[in-house]
């Protein structure tokens, strides 16, 4: 479906739950954490009902997040239920990989098409401070044996000022032998991480060249926010989502629900509807589909992270969806 800015709204992200199994410094407070009643959070056949709505309104890529998705214990049943809706043809999770690991087959046979893993550290004591607890072991593990089942793996590596900045030549590295993208994402204002200190994708991409020669030094590719190039001879590409110092916004091709069932127009703004709500009052799908047409239209024409607006979501990230 085509919004008000002539942009192709086709990808949508919507989370399954605001649990997750670790406690991410950039994402999540250390402890104090109140998580949702499950019966506010959006049941399998809610999920399935929005997911064919939008296939109505054009969407044809699903991504499924959190908190981490895993930590939904039917998963498997959700993606295989998305999978059979008429207009649907790519499925994806972003995790953190450490609830996968053995399970990587189930996942393509139910219809998975690829996995985003979050990974800022080849470090382990690094993975664990800024994981608080994680394995960096198993990660790699599942990397591996994902891209063995041909599933398409993207690492998103979060650069922190004082944290990991000193690891970025060894993670764009990851691409050179492997057949996978590794993507640097700039840090959010969002949450906890306002407390954290960004390096911007144009500082990452001068330590990159630095150490690495890149094809013709040029973007070869954009896909969605991610803009990319790769090391000379490299098997994957490098991707540099720069949502701060170049944002993406008029390229912006997705839409959110969040896990309590409200659809974001934005990852930023408050704008949006509580679709759970009017699906549990018994709204009718005529109605419900014209109001999504209606607020994907109606698409904010841009993010204002760095600004202070009255409107903005100051939720957490597990909160919101990663």
């Amino acid at each position: 479906m085509i919004d008000k800015q002539g942009r192709n709204i086709e990808y949508l992200r919507i989370s399954l739950t605001d649990v997750c199994n670790l406690r991410c410094v950039y994402c999540m407070p250390k402890d104090k954490i109140t998580f949702m009643d499950k019966e506010k959070i959006l049941q399998d056949d809610e999920v399935i009902k929005l997911v064919k709505l939008m296939a109505k309104c054009g969407i044809k890529k699903v991504r499924l997040t959190g908190g981490e998705p895993l930590t939904r214990k039917n998963i498997l049943k959700i993606i295989e239920d998305i999978h059979r809706v008429p207009g649907i043809e790519e499925i994806y999770i972003t995790t953190n990989a450490l609830l996968l690991e053995g399970k990587e087959r189930e996942f393509k046979e139910a219809g998975l098409k690829g996995v985003n893993i979050s990974l800022d550290t080849l470090k382990e004591a690094t993975y664990r401070d800024i994981t608080r607890g994680g394995d960096l072991k198993i990660v790699l593990r599942v990397i591996d044996n994902l891209l063995d089942l041909g599933i398409k793996v993207k690492v998103n590596s979060v650069i922190i000022a004082g944290i990991n900045e000193d690891e970025i030549l060894n993670l764009a590295a990851l691409t050179i032998n492997k057949k996978m993208d590794v993507r640097f994402i700039e840090l959010m204002p969002i949450g906890a991480a306002k407390d954290l200190t960004p390096i911007t994708n144009n500082k990452v991409k001068e330590i990159i060249k630095q150490g690495h020669v890149l094809e013709d030094e040029k973007i070869i590719g954009i896909s969605g926010p991610a803009k990319y190039t790769q090391i000379k001879n490299a098997l994957g590409k490098v991707g540099f989502i720069s949502a701060i110092s170049d944002n993406f916004c008029e390229s912006c091709n997705r839409i959110r629900v969040t896990s309590e069932g409200f659809l974001k127009q934005c990852l930023h703004w408050n704008y949006g509807i509580d679709l759970k709500t009017l699906i549990r009052n018994g709204m009718n799908d005529e109605e419900l589909l014209e109001i999504i047409k209606d607020k994907i239209y109606n698409k904010p024409i841009k993010h204002s992270f760095g600004k202070e607006e009255k409107d903005k979501d100051n939720r957490f990230m597990n909160e919101i969806g990663g």
